[in-house]
């Protein structure tokens, strides 16, 4: 089991998350952020501090994002497990979230990013 980084962090990737994580296991990509489900230890740390909410257990994913949990796990068998993400940035997003068009944007406001 891991914890899942849903929709409401495309183009806004706060980052408080990263933080807390005690294993490093959350990559930054260009729009989103990613758990690597195989690094993941399942402490819960990165869920309380993700102002925008978007970090779920993966069993309490809202049904209709449930296909980020695919996503995550679809990202990870290309990029193999490098091992820590901050010495690991993702060059691209997975193609799901490439094609999504911009989002979040007043979540972006709310956080005080343009």
């Amino acid at each position: 089991m891991a914890y899942v980084i849903a929709e409401p962090c495309i183009d806004v990737k706060d980052k408080a998350c990263v933080d807390e994580c005690p294993v490093d296991c959350i990559y930054e990509g260009p729009r989103t952020l990613y758990i690597n489900p195989n690094e993941c230890v399942d402490c819960g740390a990165c869920e309380p501090v993700c102002p925008v909410e978007a970090i779920f257990y993966e069993d309490d994913l809202p049904q209709d994002w449930t296909w980020y949990q695919q996503v995550a796990e679809d990202m990870f068998e290309r990029e193999g497990n490098p091992g820590g993400a901050q010495d690991h940035p993702l060059a691209q997003d997975d193609p799901k979230i490439e094609a999504m068009p911009p989002m979040n944007e007043e979540l972006r406001k709310n956080l005080g990013r343009s």
